[in-house]
């Protein structure tokens, strides 16, 4: 297959970006190459934000071909949270045609080596940069986040954990040398001398289960770091957000043709509504890596039945805040008031059970009672959302009617301190967007216990009542032993509950916030230096990204010679 985009062009394009996500990954410093703000955009062949629109535009109502082996029928029904249907279908494929065809494309791809297929990597993620505006208004229309949230996760941050699991990836290829020459002394024989060749081999072909919320920010690092170790890989978008990761596969095997390699390296598996062919895939002998987002039932399912498999689950966990006391009141529940209303309270981050001493809490202004705390923090998310303008742009939609069903049904959980209020949206009337609801609950009382030890994905917190900061510390540790988390955050003053909360922490593999008054939130996290999840606990098998994500999706094939 001829190439338009020689190897060598592409490491002297990409090389010295691969070198400073290297750097990057060694510092844990705050470095980007994708700026996260729209006016940075369209220059050098890359869309503004009217082009972006009118390329999202241009897709809807159409078929999206992406001359796949084994296409036999067409599918989608995706239909935005702000309300109009994309009318876009997708090739469903026959699994039996597809995969071999998949297969087929692995050796030449393990025999680039891990630099070429780095920088082709990052080749596909730079022409998905350039087109950060039109994913924008895909992500928006299929997650219902917010244009500027879907904009900056969408686009930007979700191209940093590519570019970041790519970098893992590498580092982990290049760890062994390509050769060696092996030679043991044997006293006054001639020594034994061997020479010895190592070779990254791919596993097979991963598997991407993508999901409704964040389709690109999570589904990026297992993407690319299956490709660039070498394996093709398949992605299985869910049936509610099919077009992000559909034009990321476009983009894919475009690059792959270009660069000489098959095209079918990089491939999409649309589903028929209620088709339900995650299962159906994720078992097959072809499928050697499953990476998946999504609820713990069938996370739990992947890592008992996809045995033929290496699987990386992201699950549900249920996010704790320990308030014990803070030097920054106003800034403590502004902080708090952002993270529970961003995009809803949909992200795996978001907090959702506040841990309060039931005698109140110290402060810059004096002593807070439990229920100063939380009117407080009731009046501080009422304040932030109180112009519907705003309260649109940070809640962005609901993302599907089962959170609104979640949402409603909790309020009947305890006393209700923050009410949850319906916001219009005058460019989207049928869009479903909801303020926070903040609920009380006693953390000694039996009954509560069913509640707040249970995740309750969407825009609900607890405000729950402890006898002391020792007892939250306690329940802390149970909450993350038994259910998992993928966030913790903690205000206080005290040294010894710091440390004591960082040692719970510690033990239970969360990760952990402190004192977060400013513009950094605890259910954010940036490439290159902080880690998404841990690995360590019920929420999540693996983290993003770090050695261990990346190293198991290939193994090292050693051929000795002698002479």
């Amino acid at each position: 297959m001829a190439a338009d985009l020689t190897a060598a062009d592409l490491i002297t394009r990409h090389r010295p970006t691969l070198d400073q996500a290297l750097e990057a990954i060694r510092t844990r410093a705050y470095w980007s190459p994708h700026p996260e703000h729209p006016k940075a955009y369209g220059e050098n062949g890359s869309l503004d934000l009217a082009a972006g629109k009118a390329a999202y535009d241009a897709l809807l109502d159409t078929r999206f071909d992406l001359d796949q082996p084994g296409t036999d029928d067409w599918v989608g029904a995706e239909v935005s949270p702000y309300g109009p249907a994309l009318g876009i279908t997708y090739p469903h494929a026959d699994a039996d045609v597809l995969l071999p065809a998949m297969k087929a494309g692995q050796k030449a791809w393990r025999d680039a080596g891990a630099e070429v297929r780095a920088v082709v990597s990052l080749e596909i993620l730079k022409r998905i940069s350039d087109r950060s505006h039109e994913f924008a208004h895909a992500v928006m229309h299929t997650s219902g986040q917010a244009f500027m949230m879907a904009f900056q996760a969408g686009g930007p941050h979700a191209q940093d954990r590519g570019l970041e699991a790519v970098a893992y990836a590498y580092a982990e290829q290049v760890r062994t040398p390509g050769t060696a020459e092996w030679s043991k002394p044997q006293g006054k024989r001639d020594p034994l001398e061997l020479h010895k060749a190592f070779t990254p081999v791919p596993r097979g072909i991963g598997l991407v289960i993508g999901c409704n919320t964040f389709p690109t920010w999570n589904g990026f690092p297992g993407l690319f770091a299956s490709l660039a170790t070498g394996n093709a890989v398949l992605v299985k978008p869910h049936p509610r957000a099919v077009l992000p990761l559909a034009l990321t596969v476009r983009i894919a095997r475009e690059v792959l043709t270009e660069a000489g390699f098959d095209p079918n390296l990089v491939a999409l598996a649309a589903e028929r509504p209620g088709e339900g062919i995650a299962k159906t895939l994720a078992t097959r002998p072809e499928i050697r890596i499953v990476d998946y987002t999504g609820s713990t039932a069938f996370g739990d399912w992947l890592e008992a039945n996809a045995r033929q498999a290496q699987v990386y689950t992201e699950k549900a966990g249920v996010n704790t805040v320990i308030v014990d006391s803070t030097a920054n009141y106003k800034g403590m529940l502004a902080n708090l008031a952002f993270s529970l209303s961003l995009y809803s309270g949909q992200m795996c981050t978001t907090p959702q059970n506040f841990l309060i001493p039931r005698d109140g809490i110290g402060t810059d202004e004096g002593l807070k009672s439990y229920d100063d705390v939380v009117a407080d923090l009731a009046r501080a998310v009422d304040g932030l959302l109180g112009d519907d303008a705003r309260a649109n742009g940070l809640l962005g939609a609901l993302v599907n009617p089962d959170v609104k069903a979640r949402l409603e049904a909790a309020s009947a959980l305890g006393e209700v301190a923050l009410a949850s209020r319906a916001v219009a949206n005058p460019e989207f009337p049928d869009a479903v967007v909801r303020t926070p609801l903040i609920v009380k609950l006693d953390g000694t009382k039996p009954d509560a216990e069913a509640a707040y030890l249970s995740e309750c994905f969407g825009p609900v917190s607890f405000a729950v009542a402890v006898d002391s900061s020792v007892d939250a510390v306690a329940l802390l540790k149970r909450t993350i032993r038994e259910k998992g988390a993928m966030t913790v955050g903690a205000y206080t003053t005290d040294a010894g509950v710091e440390a004591a909360i960082e040692e719970a922490c510690l033990e239970e593999s969360a990760q952990l916030s402190l004192n977060l008054t400013g513009g950094v939130y605890v259910n954010q996290t940036a490439a290159f230096s902080d880690f998404h999840g841990s690995g360590g606990n019920p929420a999540a098998n693996a983290a993003l990204t770090d050695g261990a994500f990346v190293a198991n999706r290939f193994r090292v094939v050693e051929v000795r010679r002698e002479g």
